[in-house]
């Protein structure tokens, strides 16, 4: 496993969800996140603020990240801190 070649955290790209917006591919992130003890940052897919919530929710990952969305201006990253905190679970807000 990667953990014992010495990786400290695992960046999962789901390169068929990347730019679709249609949400993070929990079943991915869920897979990988069981089978290992190093954090997994869930990356692709996101397109509204509920999908942060929902990979939180229903994986153990460790972070979650987007790009495009915020770019193209699409959800401001303000809205999905706002939206992680009013449904428990901590973001930063400075």
């Amino acid at each position: 496993a990667v953990e014992d070649l010495g990786a400290g955290e695992i960046l999962l790209n789901c390169i068929d969800n990347d730019g679709v917006g249609q949400g993070f591919d929990c079943e991915l992130v869920g897979a990988v996140s069981d089978a290992v003890t190093i954090p997994v940052i869930a990356s692709s897919g996101a397109g509204a603020p509920e999908h942060f919530s929902e990979v939180f929710q229903k994986t153990k990952a460790a972070a979650a990240l987007a790009a495009g969305i915020f770019h193209r201006r699409e959800v401001p990253i303000t809205a999905v801190k706002e939206h992680l905190n009013s449904t428990g679970i901590p973001a930063r807000t400075a």
